[in-house]
């Protein structure tokens, strides 16, 4: 006896891939996302330079007074205690025994330097 074999069902063909309107869709999400990552891409930039800032007023308002508990100048060793190119951005004054330095943060937006500098104030103590 001889076997029949039945017909395969039809196979369903399965393509890879994307249908043809998404990778359009996807091209546009990207396009509208690019202005939020660069926005977002500055204003860390603009907090990590206040922050630099910040700390680089600090320590030249800490050696300014220690300057002027020793003896010395307090402005030259507040200046000194800056980074070369932070020298030409910061402020610095003495007024009594108090050195305050406010230093101007390198922002890639001009704008939000001014109201992103810092400011710190160091003691020297009492007269002696």
């Amino acid at each position: 006896m001889t076997r029949r074999s039945s017909p395969s069902p039809p196979r369903a063909v399965i393509r890879a891939g994307r249908s043809s309107g998404s990778s359009g869709q996807a091209t546009v999400e990207l396009v509208a996302l690019l202005p939020l990552l660069l926005v977002a891409g500055l204003t860390g930039a603009a907090v990590l330079a206040a922050q630099s800032a910040g700390e680089h007023a600090h320590q030249a308002a800490q050696a300014g007074a220690m300057a002027l508990i020793q003896g010395g100048d307090p402005r030259t060793a507040a200046r000194e205690a800056l980074p070369a190119g932070t020298r030409s951005r910061a402020a610095i004054e003495v007024h009594d025994r108090r050195i305050t330095v406010r230093v101007r943060p390198h922002v890639p937006i001009p704008g939000l330097a001014r109201p992103l500098t810092a400011e710190a104030t160091a003691a020297a103590g009492p007269a002696p």
